[in-house]
């Protein structure tokens, strides 16, 4: 084998690798495989050309070139916090959070050179258009309308550069410390009214349900006592109906009123208060009474002893019927009579 073969065959081999190479390298560049949730932006020779969506793509190899690919997912951003000032001239330190999705990857890669950092300086302004026209409390208390706003301003910007703002948040609002010590102290104040208000309520309700229940306890109490009264008089009236038909139904004569209304008189003196008693004018009656039931059981007359009318002056008898003689609470001794006959026995 001369060598000018050996030179060509090496020759061959050299152009036959190469040939495979270029082969391999053009097969490489002419396949992409997009994963899914991206896209890629093609440009032939420099110009926008195609999107590639994902799956098994084929292009023209060393004139197509594909862009970085774009995460057409839903992302989540949290920004650092931002200073604002409010309508009363406050300095409040506010965090948000984004949540944006890419739409249109030829949007996304030629309206804006960096939509992400466009989405957050658009934030941020935004936000301080919208807290701006707020004092703090307002601030605080209206998140939900300041995301709305913040929401709607940001996907009208966005729109165009194939961005699409799902909801914005605020992560945190910060007012300084000296404010934040102020509102502790008006929170704890109010806090500190209400209980006393709750309480005062309590105490009123509690004094007014009390006299309710002692004005039904005395109604009830008056009411029982009606009651037993008109229960009481109607068993006394039954009684002096019961003790009037038995009296009657009984017949009794003049000598036992007589001596049942002499055991009465002494209860008129009882009781270490009473200094004068009365003695009513029907006493001379009772005592013609007595004096009869001590008449001799034949009736042939009275006893045979009158009593001392000396003594009976003494007491302070009147004679005249139908008068009242008051006679002291001391009475006077009787006059005795040692040959005097014992009186009779009480009649039962």
């Amino acid at each position: 084998m001369n060598p000018t073969d050996a030179f060509g065959n090496v020759v061959l081999a050299v152009v036959v690798a190469v040939l495979v190479i270029l082969v391999l390298v053009i097969l490489f560049r002419s396949i992409r495989i997009i994963p899914q949730a991206n896209a890629g932006v093609v440009e032939r020779l420099g110009r926008y050309h195609k999107t590639l969506m994902p799956g098994l793509n084929l292009l023209v190899p060393f004139i197509d070139r594909v862009r970085p690919l774009i995460d057409m997912r839903e992302q989540v951003v949290s920004f650092p916090p931002q200073p604002v000032i409010t309508e009363d001239n406050l300095v409040v330190s506010i965090d948000t959070v984004v949540y944006f999705q890419v739409t249109d990857a030829r949007a996304a890669s030629y309206e804006i050179a960096n939509y992400l950092g466009a989405v957050e300086q658009l934030t941020t302004t935004t936000l301080r258009n919208v807290v701006g026209s707020l004092n703090l409390e307002e601030a605080l208390t209206s998140r939900d309308n300041i995301n709305g706003q913040l929401r709607v301003v940001l996907d009208e910007a966005t729109g165009k550069w194939g961005v699409r703002v799902g909801r914005v948040e605020l992560k945190a609002i910060d007012p300084p410390a000296s404010i934040q010590d102020s509102m502790e102290k008006q929170m704890r104040a109010e806090r500190d009214r209400r209980a006393l208000i709750l309480t005062a309520e309590g105490t009123k309700q509690s004094a007014i349900l009390t006299a309710e229940g002692a004005r039904q306890a005395a109604i009830l109490s008056a009411e029982g006592d009606a009651r037993a009264q008109v229960l009481r008089a109607e068993g006394e009236a039954e009684a002096i109906k019961t003790v009037f038909g038995a009296i009657h139904a009984g017949d009794p004569d003049n000598k036992l009123l007589a001596y049942q209304y002499l055991q009465t008189l002494p209860k008129l003196a009882e009781g270490a208060s009473n200094k004068l008693w009365i003695i009513p004018s029907e006493l001379t009656e009772a005592l013609k009474g007595i004096g009869t039931a001590f008449t001799d059981p034949s009736g042939s007359g009275l006893a045979r002893r009158q009593p001392d009318t000396g003594a009976a002056d003494a007491a302070g008898i009147a004679d005249a019927p139908g008068t009242t003689t008051r006679v002291s609470a001391t009475p006077a001794e009787p006059h005795r009579d040692d040959n005097a006959t014992p009186p009779a026995p009480a009649i039962p």
